[in-house]
């Protein structure tokens, strides 16, 4: 779940100097910008998911050589 106040501080500083429509509270425009970006994101995480793994026929040798890249930083 995304942190709503890292959001809310996020668009606080890019929305600076755009006008905001009356009709459209703060908050509402932060939840449901929130659940705009959770969406994407649980859909970029099924899409590399499916990468990661290969559709479910796992490169173990990748993974192992992925693994030992990762440790190395």
């Amino acid at each position: 779940m995304i942190d709503r106040e890292v959001i809310r501080e996020y668009l606080s500083e890019e929305l600076s100097g755009i006008e905001i429509p009356k009709d459209i509270p703060h908050n509402v425009l932060i939840e449901t910008f929130c659940r705009y970006i959770e969406d994407d994101y649980y859909n970029w995480i099924k899409d590399n998911f499916m990468t990661f793994f290969d559709d479910g026929d796992p490169d173990w040798d990748w993974i192992r050589e992925r693994i030992r890249y990762s440790s190395k930083e």
